[in-house]
Formats: structure tokens, sequence, C-alpha cells
């Protein structure tokens, strides 16, 4: 087995998610901020690498906890396929690769997707489902017990433009109130800011996605979980999931390798598997591969919603969160829902 070396974004989970993920108007200060604190990372490979490796990229994120399992067998060279994995810090560095064919697949914000597939004109499927809701209102008071205690606050935040933004709206719109004049929305670059920001202020309102909602937990006062984002979508929308992440793949690197595309899915459900029944292991692995420190994902992963979700099922869950977050804002999606070759089914 060879090891291959490959240059990793060390800030860690820009969940736009984030949920994981980057949203553009911080993308270029996320990126500056990524390159003054790169690291090296390992990209696993079960064989020797080349052509015949399947090119992998995640965020930093609850989006990528579920390959550190895979990552690491597949380093240890006991996977069918060979591998090289790349972790990032933004979106916008791995979605120009894929479209390139730099890459085969990667894992990417649920909404992300539906964008590619529009972009490359139906050259991207979704392979699975793997991250549902991560994202949560929390304060360092005791004012928020209901979305309607959320009228007149400020709400801090990160993920505009993408899926927390999108599911904050959807949530207080379905509770009657006007996400542009009945809260006040301000965003931060990064989750990081936001936990300084309610370290240094008391009766903060802020949205924050797993592993932040844990990292804030040891280091705020009088902190509290005050809501979840994704009960409250389900409370709202019975025909579809609040959904984060999928892991997405070139349509002709998938049509060219049915096999490796079949034993990957299995290899991957395996490793998801082992992330939420093998916590504090795969808790090791988590800071193993630079995602997050350990002790952070051994209390994050439970509260991470990690999954996997194909086929039929898949189609399901995400045509009916594609359908809501149309009706909310066109834009989320590429403007049109995608079409059923999206769903990839072997």
């Amino acid at each position: 087995m060879r090891k291959h070396t490959v240059t990793a974004l060390a800030a860690i989970l820009c969940l736009s998610l984030l949920g994981g993920c980057s949203n553009n108007s911080n993308s270029q200060s996320s990126a500056a901020s990524s390159k003054a604190q790169a690291s090296s990372t390992t990209a696993a490979s079960s064989q020797a690498a080349g052509s015949s490796a399947i090119r992998i990229a995640g965020l930093k994120g609850p989006t990528s906890m579920g390959l550190v399992k895979l990552m690491n067998d597949s380093e240890e060279g006991k996977t069918s396929n060979s591998y090289e994995f790349t972790m990032a810090a933004a979106a916008d560095e791995i979605t120009p690769k894929l479209i390139k064919g730099d890459l085969d697949m990667a894992a990417v914000p649920a909404n992300l997707a539906s964008v590619l597939y529009s972009k490359t004109q139906g050259k991207v499927v979704v392979l699975n489902v793997n991250t549902l809701g991560v994202t949560y209102i929390v304060e360092n008071g005791k004012a928020i017990n209901s979305v309607a205690d959320l009228k007149g606050k400020t709400i801090y935040g990160t993920g505009k433009g993408s899926i927390p933004e999108y599911a904050l709206r959807f949530v207080l719109k379905k509770n009657g109130l006007d996400p542009d004049k009945d809260v006040k929305l301000e965003w931060k670059s990064e989750p990081t800011e936001v936990v300084a920001l309610m370290k240094q202020q008391k009766d903060v309102v802020a949205m924050l996605p797993q592993p932040f909602v844990t990292v804030a937990a040891g280091q705020v006062e009088n902190y509290r979980v005050a809501l979840s984002i994704t009960d409250e979508w389900a409370k709202q929308d019975k025909e579809s999931k609040f959904i984060t992440g999928v892991m997405v793949a070139r349509k002709d690197f998938v049509e060219q390798n049915k096999d490796k595309v079949a034993a990957f899915l299995k290899e991957y459900e395996a490793s998801i598997k082992f992330a939420n029944e093998n916590v504090e292991d795969a808790a090791k692995l988590v800071e193993k591969y630079d995602i997050v420190k350990a002790a952070v994902a051994k209390n994050a992963l439970p509260k991470c919603n990690i999954t996997f979700i194909a086929g039929d099922e898949m189609k399901s869950a995400l045509s009916g969160f594609y359908k809501a977050l149309f009706d909310l804002a066109p834009e989320s999606v590429g403007g049109a829902l995608p079409n059923e070759d999206i769903y990839y089914k072997q």
C-alpha cells in the first residue's frame, strides 16, 4: 500500500451544512483563513493508488464523520476499492474539482447536489443521504422555549445562503414569523465566531450546528439548547425530512464503474454503522483525520444524525426536501426541481 498525502484545510466545519459548508459570501475569507492554517492529512488508499483509485472529498464536519472508518480501513488495505480522500473546509473548494473531473465523489450539502445537477445539466447523481439535521437554536439565557419566542430576537449563525439559513427561514415562516421583519439574522463566517460571541455577551440567541453545539456547552456559561431545527421542521412538514448532507458522484464515473460504486456503497454503509454504534472508537478516528478532537466527537456523534439512506427511500426523502426548499426559495435548489435521474438506484 502506498499512502498519498493531500492538502487539507484545517479550519473546521463551515456548516452551511453543514452542514456543513461555507456560504458564498464568506467563501473568500474562509478560504484565506483555511490556507493560513493548512495542514497535511493522509489520503487513504487500499492499493497502489493511481487512475483506478476512487477520489472522494468531504467537508470537515458531520457530513464526513461517517467516512472515517472507511478511510481507516482503506489506509490499512482492508477495502475492496482503492480510495483517495481529501478533507476540505468549504464546499467551493470541492465542487470545481468534481465538475472538472478531478474528483469522482463528494460529500456535500444536500441542496448543493441539486444546484450541481442543474449547473452540469444532469451530470451529477446522488448516491445516498449521509446526514439528517444537525442544527440547533441555542442560548445563554432562558428566553427561548418555542419558535414563537424568537420574535424580536437577534439570531447569530453561520450558513447564509445555504441549508441552515433556508431551514431557519422555513421554520420561522411556518410558525407565522417573517424572517426579514420579526427577527434579525446576523451571519458570521464560522461557528467559532458565534461561540466566542456567546462567551463574551449575555442573553445571546444563536443557531449552531453539531459539533459546535457540543463545543459551546463546555465553554459558555448558562448555556442551553433551546430548539432543534430538525424537530421543528418535522412538526411543520410531515412529507419531508430535514436533510443536511448527501454523497454525490459524477454520472459518467458511476456509469463506467458500477461494480466499484456498489462496493463503495456497501463499505460506506458499514462505515456509517460503525460511527453510530462504536462512538468512542469512531471519535478517535474523527480526530485522526483532523475533523474535530476526539473528546468533542465522542459527545457530538450521537447527536449528528449520521445516516445511510439510499434507493427509493432516499428518493422519497430528498425529493420532499427539495420541494420544500423550492417553494421557499427556488435558487436554493438551482432554480428548478431536479429530474428523477438525479437519484441513483442500483
